[in-house]
């Protein structure tokens, strides 16, 4: 099931998205929060009349680094042997169709297309076997960066958490298996990254038993997962679009921090 969150005439809910053509999807709206029991309403409305919001509010977005050979490469770092996490702050999220403000400290910043994971209950020290419990669904991501921020800065909170950093969506798929997906990227139409899930060095499992032994996941929270290699520079007008394989496609503009 894909569940959007959206709002229409001042009113903010969720809807269980239905149809196939982008321009014939509808919203089943839904009875409640997805996090818990919910029963659709019947009541049912045309994506194209509604704006579209991130699919979720995340208390926190807890991201991987290094997590593809080929981009750590690129970058002239080794691939790190256990997990490597830093944190993207709740101001930093915005949806589909939103603009990425290009922030005013930084003049190199670039796109990293990503799998984000979605928890759907609370959960610590969540073992292996149970992992697939704690996760609701998968959504796109866009883990935009203040590259030479974060090249001169030894934390990244400036570099990966500044507001408009963390595009997600358009969605939510709860049913999928995220072990061999297509991750693509385009600027104005032009392929930037293109890549898969299985070549992540460490699974959706190792992430998420390795940042719960540490801290408490609650519903919303969002994992992002690293970025295959390719990341390159966004600048002022560009268009990027985030495509992965059984969800969709997230697309935001660049545009100058007014």
């Amino acid at each position: 099931m894909r569940i959007a969150r959206f709002s229409i005439d001042g009113n903010v809910a969720f809807g269980a998205v239905e149809g196939d053509k982008q321009d014939e999807l509808v919203l089943d709206i839904i009875k409640g929060i997805p996090f818990a029991d919910f029963e659709l309403s019947g009541t049912k409305v045309p994506v194209s009349k509604v704006r579209l919001l991130p699919p979720v509010l995340p208390n926190k977005v807890v991201a991987f680094g290094r997590n593809y050979a080929e981009h750590a490469r690129e970058l002239g770092n080794e691939a790190p042997d256990a997990p490597f996490a830093f944190f993207k702050p709740a101001t930093s999220v915005i949806g589909p169709g939103d603009e990425i403000q290009y922030p005013s400290f930084s003049r190199e910043l670039h796109h990293e297309a990503e799998l984000a994971v979605v928890i759907g209950r609370m959960c610590r020290e969540v073992p292996r076997e149970r992992v697939k419990d704690v996760i609701f669904g998968y959504t796109c991501a866009n883990d935009v960066t203040a590259r030479d921020v974060q090249k001169r800065e030894k934390q990244w909170a400036r570099a990966k958490g500044f507001d408009t950093s963390c595009p997600l969506g358009p969605w939510v798929e709860t049913d999928l298996d995220p072990s061999d997906l297509t991750i693509q990227l385009t600027v104005d139409g032009q392929q930037r990254q293109l890549g898969r899930t299985s070549e992540m060095i460490h699974s959706i499992e190792d992430l998420i038993v390795n940042i719960t032994e540490a801290m408490t996941l609650l519903p919303g929270d969002v994992i992002l997962t690293g970025t295959p290699a390719g990341v390159g520079p966004l600048n002022v007008g560009d268009e990027v679009a985030v495509t992965i394989e059984g969800i969709g496609t997230l697309t935001n503009k660049v545009v100058k921090r007014g």
